[in-house]
């Protein structure tokens, strides 16, 4: 089936061409028509299979043409979100797809100052996509009005859970119509996450799209053994080895993201960092800055391995293995996303090894090995560009030790 056949309006069909979709993923094709059709849903795909779109669509279709018929002010659609790069990006999606549409949409996300936000709500909105901590801030002051939502959308739920919204996600509740249609959609799935939802849902429909292989099929992984104190050499030649390509380099904490940045620096590898400590407006600039493919290197936590779609990311390092297995899964989803192959690699030091053993159980196989022999990772070291002792220099270090130990070692004249 293709996206003409569906009995979408004309004008979401045309944004629909003009980005080349022309048949939908299997997520898309097992959720539009229940959400036409005005039931819940519940929604279990992993990252990368086209979840956004997937509720994107048939929740345009529905508010434009209910906006034809009545004009009716308020909030129609609620999207709540785990974080700021997830709101801006499904907003992307919705102003989008809805370009040719009457439906607007806007994205309130905190760590940035609210007056503007608050200036473009004033003006109307359809669909808000907003994180909780600044929803609320914003309905507490009276910015936000909830009583005419007719659709809640709860996206990538299980990591809503994992930093900690649950209350929030109950609290919203109180503020919304009991009559309207509910929407979740998670990448897993497990007791805790079934009874949220099922709470929230009424007699929804279920839709489960987990391929035997958690890693999506376009994507080649592997890992190669790497020490803690040469992982920066091996970096700096998969850059060098991939000119021109898109890689993204996850790394455990804050502070290693700056350290690995500090490192590329020294060889002059031009990257840029993406982590919790950067405000939101540095934040936003890495990440245009890499979609736009004016910097091809950006070194970031796990802050933007769920969710975040960053077009054509041609290569992956895990220079740090995660310490969540879940969290690989998401990493590699970065790359050879729809269509397109993608690469990735994760450096193994030897007091990472049970952590890549919970990956492997957790991914049911184990990762393919890149061996590296003695000899060429001995020369990955050696020819590498950072800054070594200057031969000369040490050579003239050496003679003059030896001139200064041979004048003490002189006997003195009597």
């Amino acid at each position: 089936m293709k996206f003409e056949d569906y009995h979408i309006n004309p004008a979401i069909k045309k944004s629909l061409e003009k980005l080349g979709f022309k048949k939908p993923t299997d997520i898309q094709f097992k959720a539009i028509p229940p959400i036409l059709k005005g039931e819940d849903v519940l929604a279990i795909a992993q990252t990368g299979t086209g979840k956004t779109a997937a509720f994107a669509i048939p929740v345009l279709h529905m508010l434009h043409e209910r906006k034809q018929y009545a004009r009716q002010d308020g909030i129609k659609c609620l999207v709540m979100v785990p974080t700021r790069e997830l709101a801006i990006q499904i907003t992307e999606v919705f102003q989008t797809l809805g370009k040719h549409t009457r439906v607007n949409t806007l994205t309130v996300y905190g760590g940035v100052e609210q007056a503007p936000q608050i200036s473009k709500l004033e003006d109307g909105v359809d669909i808000l996509v907003a994180t909780p901590g600044r929803m609320f801030d914003l309905v507490s002051q009276g910015h936000i009005r909830l009583e005419r939502v007719e659709v809640l959308i709860l996206d990538e739920a299980d990591h809503m859970l994992d930093l900690g919204f649950i209350k929030d996600i109950r609290d919203v509740l109180r503020h919304l119509p009991r009559k309207r249609q509910t929407l979740f959609f998670s990448a897993t799935i497990n007791e805790y996450i079934k009874d949220l939802a099922y709470s929230l849902v009424t007699k929804p429909i279920r839709i489960q799209i987990s391929p035997k292989d958690p890693v999506s099929k376009n994507v080649d992984h592997s890992v190669a053994y790497i020490g803690m104190d040469d992982k920066r050499f091996f970096l700096e030649r998969v850059i060098k080895e991939n000119e021109g390509s898109k890689i993204l380099v996850f790394v455990r904490t804050k502070v290693r993201a700056e350290r690995v940045h500090a490192a590329m620096e020294r060889v002059e590898i031009k990257a840029d960092t993406l982590h919790g400590d950067k405000d939101q407006k540095d934040r936003l600039t890495a990440l245009n800055r890499f979609k736009k493919g004016e910097v091809k290197v950006l070194i970031a936590t796990d802050v933007s391995s769920r969710g975040i779609d960053i077009p054509s990311v041609e290569y992956v390092v895990n220079y740090d293995l995660p310490d969540v297995p879940e969290n690989y899964v998401h990493r590699v989803g970065r790359t050879g996303r729809g269509t397109q192959k993608g690469k990735s690699v994760s450096f193994c030091s030897p007091e990472e090894k049970p952590i890549l053993d919970e990956i492997e159980k957790y991914l049911g196989k184990p990762i393919k090995v890149l061996d590296i022999e003695k000899q060429d990772y001995t020369a990955t070291i050696d020819f590498s560009a950072e800054v070594k002792p200057d031969l000369k220099s040490l050579m003239k270090e050496i003679h003059d030790f030896e001139e200064a130990t041979k004048k003490k070692k002189k006997p003195k004249k009597k």
